[in-house]
């Protein structure tokens, strides 16, 4: 299950944001997903509370947002949303398209947990 494995490389930039911010933890995980990433979300949902036991985001909960697939017509420019296994124009139907959404895979945010800080009492 490769899912696995991007469940930890997602462990990895968690733990760097955290490091990054000087938080504590992480308490919420949004995950940008398209159709075409080859990502199943419920097979990443199952993977990451393995990549992340003992981990600074081991209770973080885990958000997916849906990309849809996007192309540009390479003949008449427009930006058009596809089907999965259908990339034609939505507007003149050419074949002659390129993905501009849908394929990525993304971290889009990341809930942190600070530790408030100790401030003398005046």
């Amino acid at each position: 299950m490769h899912e696995l494995a991007v469940a930890q490389a997602l462990v990895e930039q968690v733990d760097a944001v955290i490091d990054q911010h000087q938080a504590h933890g992480a308490t919420l995980i949004r995950v940008r997903i398209g159709p075409l990433a080859g990502v199943v979300p419920e097979l990443l949902a199952s993977a990451f509370p393995l990549a992340a036991a003992g981990r600074r985001m081991q209770h973080a909960g885990l958000e997916f947002a849906h990309a849809p697939i996007r192309v540009r017509c390479q003949t008449c420019g427009a930006e058009t949303e596809a089907a999965m296994n259908r990339l034609l124009c939505g507007a003149c139907g050419d074949w002659h398209t390129r993905i501009i959404s849908g394929d990525e895979l993304l971290l889009e945010s990341v809930e942190l947990e600070t530790v408030p800080s100790l401030t003398p009492e005046s």
